[in-house]
């Protein structure tokens, strides 16, 4: 972790986006960036984090757009990956089963649904 609290970057070129990792989803962590699902690996598995979709800490606001083979590079100090995306799904608020863990190294990323709150939009990529 850095001297600011952050614990790494993700970097998705195909809407622009870089932004700074911090532990937990509470608010004070999806106000400086995205929050790391604690629940879920930091490094191997299924790796998950949360971030705001509007607002000025609109960090996911466009994961949605994102297309099936987009590019996503998470870095921290174990090293650099570079995943693929394979599904951008809208799936229910209580759907938590995208937090499992997998044997396979899998990043997922989650936020709101604008003027939908039963649903969040959830991107998987490998």
């Amino acid at each position: 972790m850095t001297e600011d609290g952050y614990s790494g970057t993700l970097k998705i070129p195909a809407i622009s986006l870089t932004v700074k990792l911090y532990q937990g989803t509470d608010s004070t962590a999806l106000t400086k960036g995205a929050g790391h699902f604690s629940s879920t690996s930091i490094w191997n598995g299924n790796v998950a984090f949360a971030a705001h979709n509007r607002g000025v800490a609109n960090h996911f606001g466009k994961i949605y757009t994102l297309s099936i083979g987009d590019k996503i590079t998470y870095t921290t100090k174990l090293g650099t990956r570079t995943y693929e995306v394979y599904s951008v799904s809208k799936i229910s608020v209580d759907d938590v089963s995208v937090l499992n863990d997998s044997a396979d190294s899998i990043l997922t990323l989650v936020t709101c649904v604008r003027n939908e709150p039963d649903y969040r939009w959830c991107v998987q990529a490998w």
